[in-house]
């Protein structure tokens, strides 16, 4: 049996001093309240009072000297089973229940769909280790054992698209066909500027406001802001809720050494070792660049393996904003799959 993945968005070094911070740190000041969001209780860290779109399930290991548990879904064919799997990889501001839709469609077209949640992210454990994208592409090749999965395509989302490079470099022989769809980490950031402090981004993110946490989900919007749906607001509240929990400072510390991770661990020079079929696809108006850098993607893998698709008008997020011209290209790229391994 055959399968495809989807994935969705640091190797830093953990320094005693975080960790006694961490130890050390006072809840959170409580924050002005606003009628807009005066309502929100405190949320769990681990995302127990967020919606899933199906049963969640937990592989248990260890990393690091800690002992953590991975959450996925495992979604079946609820069309005719054509015998491959497609697991979703997700971004950075998202865990995965936001596939959920997606999961839908790809089952109906009779795949087996896994959506993971990454350590750090969702219901997986929020441990405190240095974040990086092999580990990551390790962790989910655990769970593919798990499930005795052999093959699969693999779609990956924002910083999921960055792991879906990594996964496809690392694990060739598990990996029919790779879509990269809308990632971040388009450039080496590294010589361009310094790095910044993991306890500088921690204190910063102990003080986050629902206006700082809305903004990185507006931006998505930036190229029409029109395109923003009431229902999003819950992506913000669900965030905010976290950050009145007595658990904020341990997933403060998590999402400071995640967001070291795309500085020092970054994909660019995986693109050109990728040997499988890949789409390189996405929202044209996800930045300024954007396009351009994708171009380079598609470009940079070998052997005319890259085919480079953009949709116009939208943005980074599509499979929301747009989901009726989203799905069809990628639903035809992922069954074009199908043929090409019968034959």
């Amino acid at each position: 049996m055959r399968s495809v993945l989807l994935f969705c968005g640091s190797t830093a070094l953990v320094f005693a001093t975080a960790t006694v911070a961490l130890a050390q740190a006072a809840p959170p000041a409580a924050k002005a309240a606003t009628p807009s969001y005066a309502d929100v209780k405190p949320g769990s860290i681990t995302y127990e009072d967020v919606e899933y779109p199906f049963p969640v399930q937990y592989l248990s290991f260890t990393t690091y000297g800690q002992d953590v548990r991975m959450a996925y879904m495992d979604v079946p064919p609820s069309g005719a089973a054509n015998g491959h799997t497609v697991v979703l990889f997700h971004g950075m501001n998202f865990g995965g229940y936001y596939w959920g839709d997606t999961a839908k469609v790809l089952a109906k077209e009779g795949f087996r769909v896994i959506v993971t949640d990454q350590l750090g992210f969702g219901r997986s454990s929020k441990a405190i280790i240095p974040y990086n994208f092999t580990d990551m592409a390790y962790n989910s090749r655990r769970v593919l054992q798990h499930l005795n999965i052999a093959k699969v395509a693999i779609v990956g989302h924002s910083m999921g698209g960055m792991l879906a490079a990594r996964f496809t470099t690392q694990y060739p022989d598990l990996v029919e066909r790779t879509v990269i769809y809308n990632p971040i980490g388009l450039t080496d950031p590294r010589f361009d500027r310094p790095a910044t402090s993991v306890d500088d981004a921690y204190k910063r993110n102990l003080t986050a406001t629902y206006e700082q946490l809305g903004s990185s989900y507006h931006r998505y919007f930036s190229h029409k802001p029109s395109a923003w749906k009431p229902e999003y607001e819950q992506w913000i509240r669900q965030r905010y809720a976290m950050t009145l929990s007595a658990d904020w400072p341990r997933l403060a510390m998590v999402q400071s050494l995640l967001g070291q991770m795309t500085y020092n661990d970054p994909v660019v020079y995986d693109w050109a070792h990728i040997k499988v079929t890949t789409f390189v696809y996405g929202g044209r108006e996800d930045g300024e660049g954007f396009a351009e850098r994708m171009k380079y993607i598609a470009d940079t893998i070998p052997n005319g393996k890259a085919r480079l698709q953009l949709l116009p008008g939208l943005g980074h997020v599509p499979h929301f904003e747009a989901p009726d011209q989203f799905y069809p290209p990628l639903v035809a790229f992922l069954k074009e799959g199908l043929r090409s391994t019968a034959n």
